[in-house]
């Protein structure tokens, strides 16, 4: 037998009462933790898209920094095989190469020269 009921209300309507009850206090939880794990949890949270974003961000400046070095490069390249003076002026400077009846001159730096190489300069 079940417990004396108010006036008025019947065993049905207390159930619900009590369905009723614990909707109120379940749904709202049960929404907090879906909202929890959409921001901190899972394998795509906020942070994480954030981080992603930052790194797509950095590499796009990376790639352009090297589309730029790239089309310097094919400039350079271009000019090599289609102006003559760029080819000579490369081959003077890069390798030391002179025309016939020029002299080339190289200049050694101050500091190169060690001591024992000095010492043996002067001594003579």
């Amino acid at each position: 037998m079940r417990p004396a009921t108010p006036a008025g209300v019947s065993g049905r309507d207390e159930d619900r009462a009590v369905i009723a009850n614990l909707k109120r206090a379940i749904v709202p939880g049960l929404l907090l933790v879906a909202v929890y794990y959409a921001v901190f949890g899972g394998e795509y949270s906020i942070f994480e898209l954030r981080a992603a974003r930052a790194s797509v961000e950095i590499e796009r400046a990376n790639l352009a920094e090297l589309q730029l070095q790239i089309d310097s490069l094919r400039a350079w390249a271009d000019s090599l095989q289609v102006d003559s003076a760029t080819l000579e002026r490369v081959a003077r400077e890069e390798f030391g190469m002179i025309r016939e009846g020029e002299t080339l001159y190289r200049f050694a730096e101050g500091d190169t020269i060690s001591a024992v190489d000095s010492a043996r300069v002067f001594s003579r």
